[in-house]
């Protein structure tokens, strides 16, 4: 070897170990970076010299396999968490046994204050209080109504977000397939770009879950798990119109709610064909236009219950067939053909409200009595609280086919929710450690700066040496100019 041959080894060992030193500091300053993936320097021998060193380029590291795993936990995760979230908030509002302004704990106090007022009948402290405590337990299921549409609202403004979100990212993903095969060809590190639509596509299956294809010159091209194809050359666009305020009556089959389109048809979000499976916008169709309408059902179905068991025949004399009992449908007698929205409609009747300019004596006397009558009478105070607890069909056999008396019904409504609420959290719990296992592994196979920093100090002895032996045929030519 001559020290022409020398030197130039020697100078391409220098560059190949500050191209290197650059890439195991990137490695390192990006290690927490999402998208991620670890670099390494190509080396091959030089052409020129035969026995020198040359830099390739830069390869990227990263397991499809793995990546595939960790974004199927990824969907899993955010569709729990979404479904989670709900089941918790209806859970809170309907409330809990124990807590004083629950659908249960209003029912037990209108039930009490009912035999408070018949063992002093002609007491009008205590007849305010019962017809108070009938309006507090009508507030209840109000209130419960409200919490749920509130949930609904929400599920249908956070569609709207996450459309406009999956837009924006299939977006940025077609207009980078577009611009890293260009970088490519100019020669570019296109690396970072890679990074970025990593970052993009794991956005893209936090909504709805992915397969991804690679395409030649480094593209790739999206489908759903439900089948849609979300990007082949250009990115689907999808639409939605949102509500925002929902009313419990509001569905897609009655055209009051927008469904979820995609390049102007139709996507199926519901139903064994549906085209959206798994996943947070998922979750929140789920949301809107099933687990809402079915804790709808249940609130509607206590609502119904009490009212009807208040316009049963003979139970108050002095009113009509015709006439509404004591809670009713926003002043109306129960209508069987208006059973939804039921919780967020139901209403003590005005006439015995104290509040409203209504006579308490009437829960006495009778709700169409027009005198106070004997003020000693606890008979249809008796009859009113001995209701409650008469065993009847539940409407819709939705607790089972056995009879049932209002505090059990009651108690089933908050069992129910209580009981829908804890697994939902079991599976989210579940959910979420299986996406951190998944997250573990792909960091383990991501960067590992112990390593990485023994490869800088590798590299640092690499330079070193090749330094030297440039110093030393510096050395060489000044000894062989003296000469």
């Amino acid at each position: 070897m001559n020290m022409t041959t020398a030197l130039n080894n020697a100078l391409g060992g220098l560059t190949a170990a500050s191209r290197g030193a650059a890439v195991v500091s990137g490695n390192i300053a990006n290690a927490l970076t999402p998208g991620y993936a670890r670099r390494s320097l190509e080396l091959a021998t030089s052409p020129i010299s035969g026995n020198g060193v040359r830099t390739v380029g830069v390869t990227r590291h990263q397991d499809p396999v793995l990546i595939a795993n960790r974004r199927d936990t990824d969907a899993n995760l955010a569709g729990a968490s979404a479904i989670s979230d709900f089941y918790t908030r209806f859970e809170k509002a309907v409330g809990s046994v124990d807590e004083p302004k629950s659908f249960a704990s209003r029912l037990n106090e209108f039930e009490n204050s009912l035999t408070t007022a018949a063992s002093l009948p002609d007491s009008k402290v205590r007849l305010d209080q019962a017809a108070r405590a009938a309006r507090g337990l009508a507030d209840s299921l109000n209130a419960a109504s409200e919490g749920l549409r509130q949930a609904r609202s929400d599920a249908d403004r956070t569609i709207g977000k996450q459309v406009n979100r999956l837009n924006q990212s299939l977006q940025g993903i077609e207009d980078l397939n577009n611009k890293i095969p260009s970088v490519r060809n100019a020669g570019g590190d296109i690396n970072a770009l890679l990074d970025q639509r990593q970052v993009l596509i794991d956005q893209v299956n936090e909504l709805i879950p992915i397969n991804v294809v690679a395409r030649d010159n480094d593209r790739v091209s999206l489908y759903s798990d439900g089948g849609l194809i979300l990007l082949e050359g250009q990115a689907a666009e999808f639409s939605f119109t949102t509500t925002g305020e929902t009313k419990p009556h509001m569905t897609i089959a009655n055209g009051l709610l927008s469904g979820l389109e995609m390049n102007g048809q139709p996507v199926r979000t519901s139903g064994v064909n549906a085209q959206l499976r798994g996943g947070a916008l998922a979750a929140q169709f789920e949301i809107r236009d099933d687990l809402s309408i079915e804790a709808q059902v249940h609130l509607d179905t206590s609502a119904q219950d009490l009212i009807e068991r208040f316009e049963t025949a003979g139970l108050d004399p002095t009113v009509t067939a015709t006439d509404p009992g004591l809670f009713t449908d926003e002043g109306n007698r129960f209508n069987a053909a208006a059973v939804t929205g039921l919780a967020s409609r139901i209403s003590l009747n005005a006439a015995v409200d104290p509040d409203t300019g209504g006579d308490s004596w009437k829960l006495r006397a009778g709700l169409g009595a027009t005198t106070s009558g004997d003020p000693g009478d606890a008979t249809q105070l008796r009859a009113f609280g001995s209701v409650l607890n008469d065993a009847r069909p539940v409407a819709g056999g939705l607790y089972g086919t056995g009879n049932m008396r209002a505090a059990e019904i009651a108690e089933a409504l908050l069992s129910k929710a209580g009981a829908d609420a804890h697994a939902a959290e079991g599976r989210m719990t579940f959910a979420k450690n299986a996406q951190l296992e998944m997250a573990k592994i792909e960091a383990e196979h991501g960067v590992d700066t112990d390593t990485e920093l023994q490869n800088l100090m590798q590299i640092e002895k690499t330079y070193a040496a090749n330094a030297r032996l440039i110093s030393t045929v510096d050395e060489m030519m000044d000894t062989l100019l003296r000469l």
